[in-house]
């Protein structure tokens, strides 16, 4: 895995003061936006990019939102938040809008993934633990729902999950039934 590393800078943000650290892998640049210092066990997110959610805040899905939560909590409870250049699980920006285009007629998110030739979660996290021995961090609390992030990591011990709570909206309530009847995401009231 040939990774290039930036230098480490501060990030002041309206959810705190935090420090960040870039990773290039092939064309993808990954984020690790951190506070330290680090417990032995530490607080970790792994966030993969929304475009639609994180920065123009769409309702269709819940990924600002656990974005957002995860930033208040590291800057509370310390930790890291991984974002990951992982658009649309995985099938880019381009294939992800397509699938928008597919739901509109009626289809499900993975329906639509896979009527555009995709699985229905294409995403790897091999940086993550890249990313994790980087830093020297061997145990972690892992802010997630996704089954698929607690059994993708190897070089790390997950301590526990943290669940992250996001209640629904009228246009999401479909997208959240299908991250938990048939993705298996644990999604707690």
């Amino acid at each position: 895995m040939n990774i290039n590393l930036s230098s480490e800078a501060h990030l002041p943000s309206r959810f705190g003061m935090f420090e960040i650290k870039a990773f290039k892998e092939g064309e993808k640049e990954h984020l690790a936006i951190f506070k330290r210092p680090f417990d032995e066990v530490v607080n970790v997110r792994i966030h993969s990019e929304c475009l639609t959610g994180d920065a123009i805040g769409s309702l269709k899905c819940d990924c600002r939102d656990q974005l957002e939560a995860s930033l208040k909590y590291i800057e509370e409870h310390g930790g890291m938040v991984i974002y990951l250049r992982q658009e649309g699980r995985n099938i880019g920006l381009l294939n992800k809008v397509n699938a928008y285009h597919l739901q509109d007629s009626g289809l499900d998110t993975i329906e639509a993934n896979h009527q555009l030739g995709f699985k229905a979660d294409e995403r790897t996290y091999e940086i993550v633990d890249f990313i994790l021995k980087h830093f020297g961090i061997t145990k972690i609390n892992l802010l997630t729902n996704n089954p698929q992030k607690l059994m993708g990591l190897k070089c790390v011990q997950i301590v526990s999950r943290v669940p992250i709570v996001i209640h629904a909206n009228k246009f999401n309530e479909g997208y959240l039934k299908v991250k938990k009847e048939q993705m298996g995401h644990m999604l707690d009231d």
